[in-house]
């Protein structure tokens, strides 16, 4: 932590300029319709937008689905293709309640003694930020400044789209809730993966999307404004969270960020709560390490920093987001994304490929920050080598093996490259493609799983779940009128893996596990994703299913 609070130490004046997202730190900035964007800034989760700069390149973002001539397709952001990788489970309930307060208790795992190795694909020595840059925990958010530009009323199954089964019709605006958890051992977090060696982290993350309904306008300037703040001991965000005025504070772990060590056991309360002060209601994030004795949280307000973006000029609008829906039903999703968004877990993949060497350094500076990057990687897991004729040009930015990226970062762990400028492992070569997944509760070659209770609301299971992943979107194989290339494995992959969720006893708990392990049910393995979405393109999903509860 000690590299971490060096960066820190020089971000304090430029977190003092900006404010640090406290009620009224933009008012200076402020007119009668918004606040201007800053030169550097998450108007753009991806890092596309032509009027600004962003302040994390690697942001780990929802991914949109697409409408073009009114036909299913893959999303394009500035002429970039932005597609990801999220296997997922959806938990559904018609509990009033069960859309807006969800509690997850959850093991984070442990990775092996020894650093990575990178030698035998398939056999190699992992750790977890090799595996997924971000498990999250999701919920659809009230947004009115949020596809499809519709008035929202907070907690209520009214803001459903119509026009099943593909619910694309009307409804109300609608935002996506990712709490995000980061591994440790590939920092440092503002051009990384972690905020440290030794510990995970987690922020409260809300992407919107800047598009009218059916698609027919969408502003690419602001296309996927993202608000992000770190769970914090005392709920103060370490730099303003807003698209238009976060900066190198924003994404920057402080001395009282929450940092929770592998193996502890968490309780995560998303829920809407009051804000301090009398300023309305707002998602909060508890999280309470139960190993430890240490909490944090943060809230989604205005008061904390928190904006909407408004579609016509990307200026911010101080915000409350809210809950969208009451019950999980099926119906109440986020309707602009490529998951179809609710009471989610999930895991974001297919951003590591271990490399023995890198080449092809660039410097880069955002917000006072400088550092390089490599853009080349060689080793065992690039065959073929990414170039024209592959559909990945390049796996960066990469990093070499013991990297402090200028005294701010712990060591890197191992030599690899995290693929977020080709917006994921689009030829699926790299770690999360093989089997070195947990296949154990504790960790051997590969690390442990995490041990994910089922979720409750109000003290109630969910009754059904849903399996999901929008892998096929990257695929080369899959196309709108070509769904049979579209599956998981992924075809043509040359590890021929795709990891799986289970459900399994453990120490007399029914918990979800993630990986390639044999002790549950594992719904069929790979064949738990179903097929493809015929509306939500991209997307492999299973039929709603009875949550089995390790009954069966």
């Amino acid at each position: 932590m000690r590299a971490i609070r060096l960066l820190f130490a020089v971000l304090v004046a430029i977190s003092s300029l900006a404010g640090t997202g406290a009620a009224g730190s933009a008012s200076t900035t402020s007119t009668t319709d918004g606040v201007a964007p800053g030169a550097i800034g998450l108007l753009d989760c991806n890092g596309y937008s032509p009027i600004q700069k962003s302040v994390k390149r690697n942001m780990v973002c929802a991914d949109p689905r697409a409408l073009y001539d009114g036909k299913p397709s893959r999303f394009y952001d500035n002429g970039h293709y932005i597609g990801h990788d999220e296997p997922s489970i959806r938990f559904l309930s018609t509990v009033p309640g069960s859309a807006n307060d969800v509690t997850w208790t959850e093991q984070l795992p442990m990775d092996p003694a020894a650093a990575p190795t990178v030698a035998t694909p398939g056999s190699d020595l992992t750790h977890w930020f090799e595996l997924s840059a971000a498990p999250w925990f999701g919920m659809a958010l009230c947004d009115p400044f949020s596809f499809p530009q519709a008035a929202c009323k907070p907690n209520s199954d009214s803001n459903a789209p119509k026009n099943p089964p593909t619910f694309n019709v009307d409804g109300g605006g609608s935002s996506f809730l990712e709490v995000q958890f980061y591994p440790p051992g590939f920092g440092p977090f503002p051009d990384n993966l972690s905020c440290d060696n030794s510990h995970w982290c987690a922020s409260l993350h809300i992407n919107d999307l800047e598009c009218t309904g059916q698609f027919h306008f969408c502003n690419f300037n602001c296309i996927e404004p993202t608000n992000f703040a770190f769970i914090q001991t005392d709920g103060v965000p370490t730099g303003p969270p807003s698209p238009q005025r976060a900066n190198l504070a924003t994404v920057t772990p402080n001395a009282t960020t929450l940092l929770m060590n592998p193996g502890d056991r968490l309780r995560v309360h998303i829920f809407d709560a009051p804000v301090p002060g009398g300023g309305g209601s707002a998602l909060k994030v508890q999280v309470d390490d139960l190993s430890t004795g240490q909490s944090g949280f943060m809230q989604a307000s205005a008061a904390n920093g928190y904006m909407a973006t408004i579609l016509g000029n990307c200026k911010g609008v101080p915000f409350n987001y809210e809950p969208e829906y009451s019950t999980a039903q099926p119906q109440n999703l986020v309707p602009w994304a490529a998951l179809q968004g609710g009471i989610l877990t999930q895991f974001e993949i297919g951003h590591f490929t271990p490399c023995t060497t890198v080449s092809n350094p660039v410097t880069f500076t955002v917000g006072g920050f400088t550092d390089t990057f490599w853009q080349t990687c060689s080793g065992p897991y690039e065959v073929p080598a990414d170039n024209a004729s592959n559909p990945e040009i390049s796996d960066a930015p990469c990093y070499p093996a013991g990297d402090t990226h200028g005294g701010t970062s712990d060591p890197n762990e191992v030599t690899g490259c995290v693929n977020f400028f080709g917006n994921g492992d689009v030829d699926f070569d790299g770690t999360p493609y093989w089997r070195d997944w947990p296949n154990s509760t504790s960790p051997n070659t590969f690390p442990s799983t995490f041990l994910q209770q089922q979720p409750t609301t109000n003290g109630q299971m969910y009754s059904s779940v849903q399996f999901e992943t929008d892998l096929a979107a990257s695929e080369s194989t899959c196309g709108p009128t070509r769904l049979s290339g579209c599956a998981a494995p992924p075809p043509g992959a040359p590890g021929g893996f795709y990891p799986y969720w289970t459900q399994a006893k453990v120490s007399g708990s029914c918990v979800w596990e993630f990986g390639q392990m044999p002790n549950g049910n594992a719904f069929g393995g790979d064949a738990q994703f179903d097929g493809p979405s015929s509306y939500f393109f991209g997307t492999l999903s299973s039929p709603v299913l009875p949550n089995p509860n390790c009954s069966g």
